[in-house]
C-alpha cells in the first residue's frame, strides 16, 4: 500500500495563500448573493472583442 503524499512547503504555502485570497474575497463581498470565484475563467470565443489585462 502506498503512503499518502506529504505536501511540500511550497504546496502548503500555495494552499495558505489561496485560502487567504478566498477569505479576503468573502469579506469584501459580504453580504452577497453570488459565490466568490478565486480564478478567472479563460476567455471564450465570444470574448474576442474584449481586451483583458493581466
Amino acid at each position: 500500500m502506498k503512503r499518502p503524499h506529504a505536501p511540500t512547503p511550497e504546496e502548503i504555502k500555495e494552499k495558505h495563500d489561496l485560502e487567504e485570497a478566498l477569505e479576503e474575497g468573502l469579506e469584501e463581498t459580504f453580504p452577497g448573493s453570488d459565490p466568490v470565484n478565486v480564478t478567472q475563467p479563460a476567455p471564450s470565443r465570444e470574448d474576442g472583442h474584449v481586451k483583458r489585462s493581466g
